[in-house]
């Protein structure tokens, strides 16, 4: 098999492992014990062994969210009267390596393609890793492609979402106090990596508020930026620390653009401020991406 469709197919691979499509079934079934204790239903045995024919529809919509990227956390509890009681399980149903879903993963791979055709110097960045997911593919993309010369950057907290400071954030809540799944250590990314066997002297973590670890991080240059930090004052901080170390024809993705107002109103700002005018081109419900200095872009 040619090299090239090897480094496919383990990309695709990794992405299924990411997403956690391989084995969504035990996701599923999480899902519906939960149900059940919420409403108090018996867990059937019958159900957990054959998940996928039993509850069709916990597997069904999984499936559909991982393809787009969307909230697969809150469900509903049937009640007494036909009325139905909407919960919310993200603190305990959350348990892929990634949340951006399939079509933004792929987006990375194109434009990963682009920066490595048209020769675009510098590392990868993304600064809000959560698990280490996207970065994870990233490390992932350049040892299946042999490159040795880029590194992958992993920014992060590594202990949450900072309580909102900004008047922009006000009511954009994701502190650890709130959301404790999102607040994952340092130490648990890196196993991570070191489990895909991808952890090695090219990854590199900035952990500490964004504020505070990039100013001096020591980046000289890079082709691409991922910022996936929700609030104003996290996509604000990673552009103005970074955005100058793009290279030309670099990009930029920003994954909360459609999804949070505060993260749009920053990009908007900033864009308008450098004069920037390179179109955002739309990558699902939420993602979008630029180039740096370009009028327009070939990646779709």
């Amino acid at each position: 098999m040619p090299a090239d469709d090897l480094a496919l197919r383990y990309l695709e691979l990794l992405k299924k492992s990411l997403l956690d499509e391989l084995y969504i079934e035990n996701e599923a079934r999480l899902i519906y014990v939960w149900l059940c204790l919420l409403s108090g239903a018996p867990v059937e045995e019958e159900t957990i062994r054959n998940i996928e024919a039993r509850r069709p529809d916990i597997v069904g919509r999984l499936s559909q969210a991982r393809k787009q990227g969307e909230i697969s956390f809150i469900w509903e509890i049937a009640q007494p009267g036909g009325t139905a009681r909407a919960v919310n399980i993200r603190n305990v149903s959350e348990v892929y390596h990634t949340m951006i879903g399939r079509k933004r993963l792929d987006n990375i791979q194109l434009l990963l393609d682009e920066i490595v055709r048209d020769e675009v110097p510098g590392d990868l960045i993304e600064t809000g890793v959560w698990r280490g997911g996207a970065t994870i593919f990233m490390r992932g993309y350049l040892a299946a492609h042999g490159i040795k010369d880029r590194k992958v950057w992993v920014a992060d907290s590594f202990a949450g979402l900072p309580v909102p400071s900004a008047p922009q954030d006000r009511g954009y809540d994701f502190s650890a106090a709130v959301f404790p799944i999102l607040a994952i250590p340092q130490r648990a990314v890196a196993e991570l990596f070191r489990r895909y066997d991808l952890l090695d002297d090219r990854v590199r973590f900035l952990e500490g508020w964004f504020k505070d670890t990039l100013p001096a991080a020591p980046i000289e240059q890079l082709a691409l930026l991922r910022i996936d930090g929700d609030l104003y004052e996290s996509t604000r901080d990673a552009l103005t620390h970074l955005y100058h170390r793009l290279a030309p024809a670099g990009f930029v993705i920003v994954d909360d653009y459609h999804d949070f107002e505060p993260c749009r109103k920053a990009v908007e700002e900033f864009r308008a401020k450098v004069g920037d005018q390179a179109p955002l081109h739309r990558i699902d419900w939420t993602g979008v991406y630029w180039r740096k200095g370009k009028t327009h872009s070939t990646a779709g």
